[in-house]
């Protein structure tokens, strides 16, 4: 039986988001003093918008138009991110493997992501 989807941390690619999120704020802490305010802000900032738009996306799936739109806005935050991940792995701050791990993780985040903006009808209320 499927478990009934009531909030947005029910969605698995918001608990798979917030994850990520998380590990890359964990890895950051590591990140030089003087990134603090670029690139250390910057991964962190896209990370978090992926789960703050996936749960306004599912808060508006009311309104089709809105719902596509804020899945939109996450996956795009997603694609950010990984631009972020491969800048911390250029500058050394993050080794092969995390960085690996996580694009991977976020490819398959933006892949459920298209799925919800290519089949809306699913979601909507």
């Amino acid at each position: 039986m499927e478990k009934r989807i009531r909030s947005h941390e029910d969605l698995e690619v918001y608990r798979m988001a917030f994850e990520a999120a998380m590990r890359i704020f964990e890895l950051t802490r590591t990140f030089p003093k003087e990134e603090i305010y670029s690139l250390t802000n910057q991964i962190r900032k896209a990370s978090r918008s992926v789960c703050a738009n996936a749960a306004e996306g599912f808060r508006k799936r009311r309104y089709r138009a809105a719902m596509i739109a804020k899945y939109s806005d996450a996956e795009t935050e997603a694609a950010e991110t990984q631009v972020w991940l491969d800048f911390a792995l250029k500058c050394g701050y993050l080794d092969r493997k995390n960085h690996e791990i996580l694009k991977q993780e976020y490819d398959f985040i933006i892949g459920k992501l298209v799925r919800i903006i290519h089949n809306p009808d699913q979601w909507t209320l």
